[in-house]
């Protein structure tokens, strides 16, 4: 496996592996890895000759309030689990690599951006989506993956890559839990004892929102308002926003009589946890009369 830094150098490095191989896959990532980026890894591995990850952690999506500096980096530990997820390259730029002085070009994906994330951290999808849109064309994959814990961000990039006629399939890869639900994140890392357990109360607002759509609640604000009083319950808790949207459009919806995504952020202490799951009302599901 090699650790790559400069674009000139991985381009030549890319040029001579794809050579031998039929098909590449990539996985960005901004580092301090876990099981649901080693899940995406093994993921490019069983479908590709040619696994690249990056590992970068990208200025541009973090606000000025926001935990850049603080954001953890260790790439010996990430690059020993590249090494058992079976990466054949890391690409691990520095900034100014990526952004060159006087660079003056954002991808922006409008309509989608302005709800969630993209409301609670303005100019945040417009830093993820050039900085992808520039992964993109340097390695120039036939495949990429990304987790659907970050559901917004990944019909995002879905939507740019099609917009822009980018020939790059993107492949979704689920969630990975702890073991009482809370979905990996590197954020997570932030919590303290106490406040991880106080953390277990977004994995329970989410059952409460689907417990309420299997028992056949449609209407969205009764099903918020059943997370809201969820989240309260927990005093280290504060609930940021629950949206919940067509899956593909983003856009939000009145009622649940089709497939629908809830989206929720919440914040323990300073720390802030995204998390989202599918609502499937037993009229839309699979089988149903």
């Amino acid at each position: 496996m090699e650790i790559i830094e400069s674009i000139a150098e991985l381009r030549e490095a890319l040029r001579a592996k794809k050579a031998y191989s039929k098909t590449s896959g990539f996985v960005p990532t901004m580092g301090y890895l876990h099981a649901g980026h080693e899940s995406l890894m093994k993921k490019a591995r069983e479908e590709c000759d040619l696994v690249i990850a990056s590992i970068f952690v990208n200025p541009t999506q973090f606000g000025p309030n926001e935990d850049f500096e603080k954001y953890p980096r260790d790439i010996q530990r990430d690059s020993e689990l590249c090494r058992r997820a079976g990466v054949d390259i890391i690409f691990h730029p520095q900034p100014h690599e990526i952004y060159q002085r006087n660079a003056s070009t954002w991808v922006e994906v409008e309509g989608m951006t302005d709800i969630a994330c993209g409301a609670m951290r303005p100019g945040h999808f417009r830093g993820v989506t050039t900085v992808v849109a520039k992964l993109f064309n340097i390695i120039m994959p036939h495949r990429a993956y990304f987790g659907e814990k970050d559901y917004q961000q990944l019909q995002i990039i879905k939507r740019m890559t099609r917009d822009l006629f980018m020939p790059i399939t993107i492949v979704p890869v689920p969630t990975i839990r702890e073991s009482d639900g809370l979905a990996m994140s590197s954020r997570n890392s932030y919590l303290s004892p106490t406040e991880r357990q106080a953390a277990r109360v977004m994995p329970r607002a989410l059952q409460v929102a689907r417990d309420a759509v299997d028992s056949g609640v449609i209407d969205v604000s009764e099903i918020i308002a059943q997370i809201e009083k969820c989240v309260a319950a927990q005093s280290m808790a504060t609930l940021q926003y629950a949206v919940i949207v067509n899956p593909e459009t983003m856009e939000p919806l009145r009622v649940t009589t089709g497939e629908a995504r809830l989206l929720a952020a919440i914040l323990i202490g300073k720390t802030r946890l995204i998390d989202n799951i599918p609502l499937i009302p037993k009229a839309a599901a699979p089988g149903s009369i």
